[in-house]
Order: structure tokens, then C-alpha cells, then sequence
């Protein structure tokens, strides 16, 4: 599907009007993306790596030389857009790096060299959108701009349809260009403390949950972009599997396993407290922290009827804390995966640096 200057995203009732851009135009074409593998595989690709020729080529070597067939790779991160976008609010808001200076050039060598592409965007944590456009962020109880003090920045307001159209006009435009698949990080509200939690106010709310915003959202987005017939997924908190509902953040297991084609937890055994799941050392045991957590995560949506997502956890290739993360860390949760009787998995590291023998 092409984006012309004349075409509009519907989306909760607003129109949003796109523009002529140079990565879906005539001119560049759509680059085919691999064909879902039938197990999905993968590693995280930031979108500096995925600019830099010399990375590219080491992942994709690591890819040939591994299991690996897949890269999540930055199309938004923080409110950074990781190319020259065609998507008019991205420019008026000052959102365009140079990242990846050849988005089809990026495309064409994954597709060349075997590996599925998906479309990484941050949705809510969105400093730059919520500066330049202050009336789309959170505000706070004297309708000042809010900013999250462990990280200083604001965030868009998650219950606006605008920034809603814009996330789903930035997703259309990548799946245009040539990504199989979409995966929305962040799509949650900011996870504070009850103070902070006390200063928000949310002018688009309108009497709404943040459990029905979240899920509002994920479901509109499957329906604004169902003409690509591309997954549409969804990361969330590892907690999450084993809450009723996070009102919180607004991330429901139960509730969001029904409008994603696949779900993520993020279940780095690093970020759980001693003794979770009765475990004394959460990361000094990787095996046990996954299982336990995939265990959760498949008797619960088994007890779920109609269709539900597929479980395709985050797992850890960072080192935080002791012990140091290298293959036999990263083998045991693979390992743990597939016990719990799931195939799909992707490796998170900031740097996107792996090693091989990870995956061998």
C-alpha cells in the first residue's frame, strides 16, 4: 500500500493527512520482506548498528553462522525516527535521525541475507513528541508539562487518538517500505510511584482506564493496518504474566493475548528481585527464572479460549550485575524456553552485540 499527500488515516474518528515520502513513493518501490520463518528467532538491532555497514555485516554473519533469523530494528526509540519519514507530525515535531541513512538499502541486504524483518516502535515514551507538541503529552495537576523524574523526560498522554494515528502512520509507513511484522514497545503508561503517579492528569482520558487505553490502542492499530496482513505485537513487563490486571500501566495479559498476534514479556532474570518465584538468585539462575516465568505465561493462556497470541519472550544478552551474561547464560534460557514448551524467543542487548556460540 503506497501513501500518497491525499491519503488519510482514520483512526478513533480523526483524520490525519499524510504526505508524499521518499522511502514508500514510486520511485523506491517496496522491498518483499522474508517470509515469517516458521519459528522466529532473533536479536535486537538498534538503529545506530543498523546504519553502520560494518555491523550489519557482522549480525548478519552471525545470523549465517547461527539459529538466528530474525532483527527487531529501531524505527522509533524514545521519540527519535531512525530515517527521513514521510510522516508530516514526524517532521513538524523534529522526530528524524540520520540512524540508518538507506532505509531500502537496510531492507533489501535482510532480505538478502534470509532475515525477517520487524519493525521495533516505542509508542508512549516519547520525550521529543511531548516537548514539541506539549498538548499531546501528560500534564500535571498545574497543567505543567509532566516529566518522569527517574528519567526527566515527559511522555504523550497514551489515551490521545493523535498520538495513537501517529505511532499507527509510522508502523504503515515502515510495513510500506518493506518490515513483516510491527512490535510496539512502551505501550503502557509510566511505571511511577504513587506520588508521582498523583501529579498526572491525562486532558484525553475521558473517563477511560489505562487497561482500556492500552487495549484500545493494540486493537486499532490491528484494524488500521490489517491491509498489510502483518503481526502486530506487543511488548510487555514480565510481571505482567502473573498479575490480574497491571491498572498501573495498563498492560493486561489476559486482555492483550486477544488483540496481539504475538506477545513479548520481557523476562530478564536481572530485573527480578531475590526470591522471586521462590528463586534466591534470579540472575545467577537464568534457567529457573524463564521456565518458571514461561510456565505462567503458557498455563495462562491455555486457560484462555478463542484465539490468543503466540509467546515469544525477551530473554537477556546483557550483563547487569554478577554473574557476567555470555553463551552458557544465554543457552540456559533458550533452553528454558523450549522446556516450557515454546520455539519463539529474541535476545535483547542494548549494544546489539551477541556472540555466536550463543546460538550454536
Amino acid at each position: 500500500m503506497m501513501i500518497r499527500s491525499t491519503s488519510l488515516l482514520v483512526c478513533t474518528g480523526l483524520l490525519l493527512a499524510a504526505c508524499d515520502d521518499p522511502i514508500t513513493g514510486p520511485e523506491s518501490g517496496r522491498v518483499d520482506p522474508v517470509v515469517r520463518p516458521a519459528v522466529v528467532r532473533g536479536v535486537y538491532v538498534n538503529a545506530q548498528a543498523a546504519g553502520l555497514p560494518d555491523r550489519m555485516d557482522a549480525l548478519l554473519t552471525l545470523a549465517e553462522n547461527s539459529n538466528v533469523n530474525t532483527f527487531v530494528i529501531d524505527v522509533k526509540e524514545r521519540g527519535e525516527v531512525s530515517y527521513e519519514s514521510g510522516v508530516a507530525l514526524a517532521r513538524e515535531a523534529g522526530a528524524e535521525r540520520g540512524y540508518i541513512p538507506d532505509l531500502r538499502a537496510l531492507l533489501m541486504q535482510m532480505k538478502e541475507g534470509g532475515i525477517y524483518p520487524i519493525a521495533r516502535i516505542v509508542c508512549f515514551y516519547d520525550p521529543v513528541l511531548a516537548t514539541a507538541r506539549p498538548d499531546l503529552a501528560i500534564r500535571t495537576t498545574n497543567d505543567d508539562l509532566w516529566v518522569d523524574l527517574e528519567g526527566g523526560v515527559p511522555w504523550v498522554d497514551p489515551y490521545n487518538a493523535d498520538v495513537w494515528a501517529y505511532n499507527i502512520e509510522l508502523a504503515r509507513e515502515a510495513l510500506a517500505a518493506g518490515f513483516a511484522e510491527i512490535q510496539w514497545d512502551y505501550v503502557r503508561f509510566p511505571d511511577v510511584a504513587d506520588a508521582a503517579r498523583a501529579e498526572m492528569v491525562f486532558p484525553a482520558r475521558d473517563g477511560r482506564s489505562a487497561v482500556d487505553a492500552i487495549q484500545q490502542f493494540v486493537a486499532t492499530s490491528r484494524t488500521e493496518l490489517s491491509a498489510f496482513d502483518a503481526p502486530i505485537t506487543a511488548d510487555v513487563f514480565g510481571r505482567v504474566i502473573t498479575t490480574d490486571s497491571d491498572s498501573i500501566i495498563g498492560q493486561d495479559w489476559d486482555e492483550l493475548i486477544r488483540v496481539t498476534d504475538v506477545i513479548l514479556p520481557m523476562v530478564y532474570p536481572a530485573l527480578y528481585w531475590p526470591g522471586s518465584f521462590e528463586i534466591p538468585d534470579p540472575n545467577g539462575d537464568p534457567y529457573q527464572l524463564v521456565r518458571t516465568a514461561m510456565d505462567r505465561a503458557v498455563e495462562r493462556t491455555q486457560a484462555a479460549t478463542g484465539t490468543v497470541a503466540t509467546i515469544r519472550p525477551w530473554l537477556q544478552a546483557f550483563t547487569l550485575g554478577s554473574p557476567e551474561y555470555g553463551p552458557d547464560q544465554m543457552r540456559a534460557q533458550i533452553q528454558a524456553v523450549e522446556d516450557a514448551g515454546l520455539a519463539e524467543w529474541l535476545f535483547w542487548n542494548p549494544n546489539s552485540l551477541y556472540p555466536t556460540a550463543a546460538f550454536q
